[in-house]
């Protein structure tokens, strides 16, 4: 019997494809962890960390979802940089890279002091981490779709690409639940106190473990090899942007609903919950994780889709869902259980559509000598705008008494990415990598 040369997994896929699945997701997850840990501990250190309002409690909220918005902003800076850096000398160095910067920046939070111990120095020193983290988070999704995406092999793509969320929404989990279990375990002074520190701590350490994994990956791009060889010509830091104008402002097009419906149902929404309807913090975190959950499992299924049915036909939905839904789904909104379960589930199956195969969507349009930069920037740019600001505005039209202008804000963006969806976007699906 004739034996195959190349070991396959289970799924039909090479053992050596699976293993690069592996090192790319697994040093995702603790990228994300870092980032997301933010997120889940916001209520915590905010008051900690930030000055109070003599007459207005939302003022350390609306600081610390500032500082978050204001991490996005190095988003663009880190694509722009570290995917540079990636397309000139390799995917995997520049994933090591960005692994070792989340670290420093998870560090630099832990051992942030207090607004009561150090002043103003105490924002300023939380910015800097957050600063670092935004930087790195923006060259990770540079380099580490791309790699994905070029260690997939033909017809599987959508696979790979979704295993970007996969990993993103594993790293969110254990940050979710890191925090769940930490304000169950600790009183709650304890946890405001010094409590909320320990997730940091543990990214920082997880870094190094992360860092280890991908040192065994293989390089993807063998166009950066020849670059160093000086076979080809070493691109410069906005080629793709000269060269591809076009496809640059596609990936913005594509990308701004979908950024926007992200943060506010994996991100804000509990948050939102919690200011509106009074919704208990303890429920709005189970929901959270639960729906996350379900979240992180249609991703594969949704990826081997788009590999059957192509890519726009899940975009469309995603956008027409988006465009009609969060204002019925918002209006509904109470402090019960069950309602805030059905609203981030429904739309997390619409938005589904997006995350499962914007990394392979974005990827497909550049060719590999300037693929990282060119996927990396104008996408982290759009989620700097749009996606890391969800939440502030959000609180923001809250604070001002009217929430109900925030789900129609987001319909009006996911309007528009409809629009590019329908008459922009070619399908790409059957089209080799360039």
């Amino acid at each position: 019997m004739a034996t195959s040369s190349v070991a396959e997994s289970p799924l039909g896929i090479p053992r050596s494809r699976v293993r690069q699945l592996v090192a790319a997701s697994i040093g995702n997850v603790v990228e994300w962890y870092d980032w997301y840990a933010y997120a889940a501990l916001i209520s915590y250190f905010s008051v900690q960390v930030f000055p109070k309002s003599a007459g207005d409690s939302l003022v350390p909220l609306l600081a610390t979802w500032g500082v978050f918005a204001v991490g996005f902003f190095m988003r663009p800076l880190g694509g722009l940089l570290v995917g540079s850096f990636a397309d000139r000398f390799g995917r995997k160095a520049a994933m090591t890279f960005t692994i070792v910067l989340m670290g420093v920046g998870s560090l630099i939070l832990a051992i942030t002091p207090t607004y009561e111990a150090a002043g103003i120095l105490a924002p300023m020193i939380f910015t800097l981490g957050r600063l670092i983290q935004g930087l790195s988070v923006g060259g990770e999704f540079a380099a580490a779709t791309t790699f994905l995406v070029e260690s997939a092999g033909p017809g599987r793509r959508g696979l790979f690409s979704s295993f970007q969320y996969v990993s993103t929404t594993i790293g969110q989990l254990l940050a979710l639940g890191l925090a769940t279990a930490l304000g169950a375990m600790l009183a709650s002074a304890d946890m405001n106190s010094w409590g909320w520190r320990i997730p940091f701590a543990i990214g920082a350490v997880l870094s190094l473990v992360g860092l280890w994994i991908r040192r065994g990956a293989d390089e993807t791009s063998q166009v950066a090899e020849e670059i160093q060889q000086g076979k080809v010509k070493r691109p410069r830091l906005f080629d793709f942007l000269r060269d591809y104008p076009k496809q640059a402002a596609l990936i913005v097009g594509i990308t701004i609903a979908g950024t926007v419906a992200y943060y506010t149902w994996t991100t804000f929404l509990p948050t939102f919950a919690q200011i509106t309807v009074e919704f208990s913090k303890t429920e709005a975190q189970l929901v959270s994780t639960i729906s996350l959950i379900f979240f992180m499992l249609l991703q594969p299924l949704l990826g081997m889709l788009s590999d059957r049915v192509g890519r726009k036909p899940l975009l469309i939905t995603f956008g027409v869902g988006f465009t009609l839904l969060p204002v019925p789904l918002l209006s509904m909104l109470d402090n019960s259980f069950t309602s805030l379960l059905f609203i981030q589930c429904l739309g997390m199956i619409f938005l589904g559509g997006f995350t499962s195969i914007s990394a392979a969507v974005n990827s497909e349009l550049f060719p590999t000598r300037v693929r990282a930069a060119g996927a990396g920037f104008p996408y982290s740019l759009t989620v700097a705008l749009f996606g890391g600001t969800a939440p502030l505005i959000g609180t923001a039209f809250i604070d001002a008494g009217n929430p109900g202008a925030f789900p129609w804000y987001m319909s009006a963006l996911a309007l528009v990415s409809t629009l590019v969806y329908i008459f922009a976007l070619k399908e790409t699906k059957d089209q080799p990598l360039r």
